[in-house]
């Protein structure tokens, strides 16, 4: 039985299959489309194609872009010598915002994750491998999350990367700034004493 007008029901059903949002939330969010001009909506709608039509993956490292290849991997001030490879393209944001890291990276677009049927031939490490020739590189830094996946994807990823000469390294985990040791779990206490460095 439908209870809204059936192009309002096709829109609370397409934005219910959004990552995190439920059927109340797609109700809200439709309501709240509707009210805005038509003018908004469609600038959303193009937005939304445009973004679909017009990024691709970078060729060599694997990130959106839209041009290929990527500012990223165009830049020749870029430290050719190290390659940061994350789980997502928000992981590269991330480390760019802290205006420390001026290497080059490599997104796998996911973890190791068997229970969910993510095997390597899943994730982009077989574009990763090819990069790993090059005669500039010297490290690879491991940034996978802190979780079970993203500790199994970077011991899978040190086993092989190791054998070819490089450096493997792994981004350190612990406590926040402004944490309090108290609260912290466990895992992160071991992570962060493991991590420990040289005042």
């Amino acid at each position: 039985m439908l209870y809204y007008a059936e192009p309002v029901s096709k829109l609370i059903e397409e934005l219910s299959k959004l990552p995190g949002v439920g059927p109340k939330t797609a109700q809200r969010l439709a309501f709240f489309l509707l009210r805005q001009s038509r003018s908004d909506a469609v600038a959303l709608a193009r937005a939304i194609v445009d973004a679909h039509d017009k990024t691709k993956y970078c060729s060599s490292c694997m990130n959106l872009t839209e041009r290929d290849p990527c500012r990223f991997c165009c830049d020749e001030q870029r430290d050719q010598s190290l390659i940061c490879v994350v789980e997502d393209p928000r992981d590269v944001v991330a480390i760019e915002k802290t205006r420390d890291y001026h290497g080059l990276y490599h997104v796998l677009h996911g973890s190791l994750s068997p229970m969910e049927g993510i095997g390597p031939e899943q994730l982009k490490i077989k574009e990763l491998m090819s990069r790993l020739s090059s005669p500039h590189l010297r490290e690879v830094i491991v940034a996978s999350n802190p979780t079970v996946e993203g500790e199994a994807t970077a011991a899978y990823l040190a086993r092989l990367i190791k054998p070819m000469g490089l450096k493997v390294t792994r981004i350190a985990h612990g406590l926040p700034v402004g944490g309090d040791l108290e609260y912290a779990d466990q895992v992160t206490l071991l992570r962060a004493l493991e991590g420990r460095r040289e005042l």
